[in-house]
């Protein structure tokens, strides 16, 4: 009898397996803070990100211009180097635009695309499929799908993930879906790389074969939260598990408490010192209750012998 060959859990991270969705620090006044970023995305890595997600939703994009984000792109690689992937956002609501932003991208240094679903005018799945693919075809980078259906209005079904992955360019999805049965489809039958974009579903993802995460939380705390896969990959998954629960309390306040993540990520950035500044309206900053309550949890969270 042949020898059975244990099957491979986790697929290639083409980004690393440890991403932030990093805030975009802005000065008092509301202006792009290029030297905040720099600082932030230093420390990003230094603490432990492989990746960092720029111009996402954690990131603003929405209330940032297109010479922002490519001024972005350029100063955070001029800090970081080589040491980190740099994925930047270019999902819109407009094809043409989402190419446009694209092809700046990768003249601006980014070693990969992030590209939600087209929003609000909610297209047909084979509209989204048609959008993804002149998007992958007008560049030569790597493309994460961004599924998150809460804020586009449409999700990228799993159908359509596993037509898309027949694509050279389509290598990535970061999953906000909450459809952990669809997602084990298209893990089963493809080799996207899955990660999470719920904080609170980095170990569940993993364990399951997804390659990584792209975190809000980990804005405030990147050690905590690779610690939870570095424990999963060194075979102690009671400490994998114990790391998660350990975050439940700063996730639930950030993530869930009824503001945006860009929101709870700055203030609570503020109140550490960290670069961060204020959010561009139509978002308003935390008050002083809530911004009292992350500080706690953070407080908790590194109180607690991790980092």
């Amino acid at each position: 009898m042949a020898p059975i060959t244990p099957p491979r859990i986790h697929r290639p991270a083409p980004f690393g397996r440890a991403l932030c969705a990093m805030v975009t620090p802005f000065t008092a006044s509301g202006a792009l803070d290029l030297d905040g970023a720099q600082r932030l995305a230093d420390r990003l890595v230094r603490k432990g990100c492989d990746g960092l997600v720029l111009s996402g939703t954690t990131g603003e994009s929405p209330t940032t211009t297109d010479t922002e984000k490519a001024e972005l792109i350029r100063a955070v690689r001029a800090a970081v180097g080589g040491r980190a992937a740099i994925v930047a956002g270019v999902g819109t609501a407009d094809t043409r635009h989402s190419v446009e932003l694209a092809l700046a991208a990768e003249k601006a240094g980014a070693d990969g695309l992030l590209a939600v679903t087209p929003y609000y005018s909610r297209p047909p799945q084979d509209a989204v499929e048609a959008h993804f693919r002149e998007l992958a075809d007008a560049c030569g980078l790597p493309v994460a799908l961004y599924d998150i259906p809460g804020r586009t209005g449409t999700r990228i079904e799993p159908e359509t993930m596993i037509r898309l992955a027949g694509h050279p360019r389509i290598v990535a999805v970061k999953d906000c879906a909450y459809d952990l049965l669809g997602t084990q489809k298209v893990l089963a039958e493809t080799e996207l790389a899955y990660y999470t974009g719920c904080d609170e579903y980095v170990l569940a993802l993993y364990a399951i074969g997804g390659s990584g995460y792209v975190g809000t939380v980990a804005n405030a705390a990147p050690g905590h939260f690779r610690a939870i896969i570095d424990a999963f990959d060194a075979g102690d998954t009671a400490e994998a598990t114990r790391l998660q629960r350990r975050t439940v309390p700063l996730t639930e306040l950030m993530m869930a408490g009824g503001l945006p993540g860009s929101v709870t990520a700055k203030a609570l950035l503020g109140r550490l010192g960290l670069p961060s500044g204020p959010v561009r309206a139509p978002l308003r900053p935390a008050g002083q209750e809530v911004t009292d309550g992350l500080l706690a949890a953070y407080e908790e969270l590194v109180g607690s012998g991790t980092r």
